[in-house]
Parts: structure tokens; sequence; C-alpha cells
């Protein structure tokens, strides 16, 4: 999924954009860190969360017992799930880059160790601009 098909599912999505967030693969195309992502994570409010269980989308809890809901094909939400700082980016909410690193460093897995020398390389970037 490309910059443009993420935009078009975020302006599909019917809920309040200040009550959620981008993240990881999605928050990184959003950024110009990569050209691509294979779904988009959301975190959101536990409000929105609240929202969208009423709404009738099913759910499973995370091992921390927050909600993490699946929405159609590609979009996975997880409640309150934020690790740093929000920037704004294409009219959405989306974890700052700091925040990415520190979310794949956390993950780790192996090919959240590859999106950390690219979100690194990004951050050194911007600081030469």
């Amino acid at each position: 999924m490309n910059k443009a098909e993420i935009l078009e599912q975020l302006d599909r999505f019917p809920y309040d954009r200040g009550e959620y967030w981008v993240l990881t693969g999605a928050a990184m195309v959003l950024c110009g860190i990569r050209g691509q992502t294979a779904d988009i994570d959301l975190g959101c409010t536990a409000q929105m969360a609240d929202q969208l269980e009423a709404d009738g989308c099913l759910y499973r809890r995370t091992s921390d017992g927050k909600r993490w809901f699946k929405y159609g094909p590609s979009l996975e939400i997880f409640e309150d799930w934020l690790v740093g700082s929000l920037v704004s980016a294409e009219g959405f909410q989306l974890i700052s880059p700091e925040g990415l690193l520190e979310m794949k460093r956390e993950l780790g897995r192996e090919k959240d160790l590859k999106d950390i020398e690219l979100i690194r390389q990004f951050m050194k970037n911007q600081q030469i601009r």
C-alpha cells in the first residue's frame, strides 16, 4: 500500500481524526521514510475503542488488557497504543519519528530492525536540512 492508497483508506474511515493516530508502517510511509506498507495500524483513544465496540467491531484483548480491532481487510486499531508524541501529516495525526524508533525497538522483530535503520537514516537526513 503506497501513500495515496493509505490516504484514500483513511479518508473513508468514518471516525473522528482527533481520536486516532497512524502507527508503524503506514506512519513511515506518510512521513516519507519508506514507500509502501502491507496494512494500516492505528492507535486510538479509549473513547474511540468504546465506540468501535458499540458499533459491533470485533476485537480481542492484548496482553495488557487493551482492545485490538480488525476493521476491514487492512486496518488494525489498537486502544491507547502510543510511544512518544504525535505529529501531523496529510491532515492526520501520526506517531513521531522518535516514537516510531522507540516502538520499533520495543517490538524487536526482524522487520523492525530493518525499519530502525530506515528511521535513523531519515532522522539523520532531517537534521542535515
